[in-house]
């Protein structure tokens, strides 16, 4: 770990990423003991960066509610490991106070977790800082994973490696996992304070899709009718695909969301999709409804303009993984994404339903959009109704923290 931090402080002399990490963690210590007071009640919940954050957002608007009808007035903190999350949501309406999590040594986890005393400790999905589970759990603070999940190839299984690791597990008040292939794994390496709650980015990507506001310049794009893709989060494989796909096909139009938006590869994406192009940005009434390609080149729009698809492609299945597959979904549209999805329950679930579907190739791709913006209907149904079979999972959440922390 010491490696690992000192390599981060190295990395800041050049790259500003890693100096507004370690600038951000070297102030939280200092912000910590300016806020915190002496009888305040904290819930201290950790997030890894913006997407568990996602998840999160849900179940702490139900507990800071549940909390309020019992009469007690906490507080709550919410600590980022990445700049990108702290970045986006150190302004948001959920938290009394946004940090960066200070570096994970025993020393800034003993300060830290002395100075908050918070009520209970909520880490998001598969965040495991060992120097402050120890610390909480050495200062009998109950501590929870949420939206956690396990799979067969990770280090708490390993041969010579998964009884250390598992040690760790046990400093968890209970673990609050998506499935109950999660919980059966754990149960047979003798790990029993689990329940099953499911994932709240369910109750997350509803909340948006029902809260979304309709967008004059992507209205006036979308105005003729005609069959829309919107593409979220593509990389350059992902966009070669559906440039070819849109050359082929004239009367489809497509929304671009790329994940990264800098001036270069805007350029390649330009490239790609020569003729009737404009940016988001450069868009106006006059020429919004003319050009059959717009690229969105302003970050967060993403999650509302799903509102807009006929089908959805959600990107990165060329590479790493897929990105979030719900937000679509919440919509009722059919998704399409890459051969890389088996990581991920929840594209598991919308395959399953009928609603999802992986490609590996360009003719994969061709025969499923033809199909599909043909006639959307039926696997849009089926997109919308398997993101609302877990509509309950924050309350589930909320129940088994609260009650948790009550026998604790």
């Amino acid at each position: 770990m010491w490696i690992y931090f000192l390599i981060v402080r190295i990395a800041s002399l050049w790259n500003a990423k890693a100096r507004l990490l370690v600038r951000g963690q070297a102030a939280a210590l200092s912000l910590l003991s300016e806020q915190v007071r002496q009888g305040d009640s904290w819930i201290w919940f950790h997030a890894a960066s913006s997407g568990e954050f996602e998840q999160a957002r849900p179940v702490i608007g139900r507990l800071r509610a549940a909390e309020a009808a019992a009469g007690r007035h906490s507080k709550v903190l919410v600590t980022f490991f990445s700049p990108s999350g702290y970045e986006m949501h150190k302004g948001c309406e959920e938290a009394d106070m946004v940090t960066y999590l200070p570096f994970a040594t025993r020393r800034n986890a003993r300060r830290f977790v002395t100075l908050l005393q918070p009520r209970m400790a909520v880490f998001i999905k598969y965040e495991y800082w060992p120097a402050y589970l120890r610390e909480l759990h050495r200062q009998q603070v109950p501590v929870f994973s949420v939206a956690s999940i396990f799979r067969p190839g990770q280090a708490f299984f390993r041969p010579l490696i998964g009884p250390v690791y598992r040690r760790l597990l046990r400093c968890f008040t209970c673990l609050l996992v998506q499935d109950e292939a999660s919980q059966q794994r754990l149960v047979r390496y003798g790990i029993t304070r689990t329940a099953v709650c499911g994932d709240p980015r369910f109750n997350r990507v509803l909340e948006v899709a029902a809260s979304s506001a309709p967008d004059a310049l992507v209205d006036r794009f979308a105005a003729d009718g005609a069959p829309l893709i919107v593409a979220g989060s593509t990389w350059p494989h992902d966009e070669r695909l559906l440039a070819r796909y849109v050359a082929g096909h004239p009367g489809v139009r497509l929304l671009l969301v790329p994940h990264e938006i800098d001036d270069r590869h805007l350029h390649l994406i330009f490239q790609l999709f020569q003729g009737r192009i404009v940016r988001y940005s450069e868009a106006t009434e006059r020429n919004a409804d003319t050009c059959r390609v717009m690229v969105v080149d302003r970050m967060g729009m993403l999650a509302r303009l799903y509102r807009y698809a006929t089908v959805a492609y959600v990107g990165g299945g060329f590479g790493a993984g897929i990105h979030n597959t719900l937000e679509a979904a919440a919509y009722g549209v059919p998704v399409v994404w890459g051969p890389r999805w088996q990581r991920f329950r929840e594209a598991e679930g919308l395959i399953g339903a009928g609603a999802g579907f992986s490609i590996r190739n360009y003719k994969e791709l061709s025969a499923v959009l033809d199909t599909q913006l043909a006639a959307p209907g039926e696997a849009g149904r089926k997109a919308e109704d398997y993101v609302r079979s877990e509509h309950d999972a924050a309350e589930r959440i909320c129940r088994e923290l609260l009650a948790s922390v009550e026998k604790s």
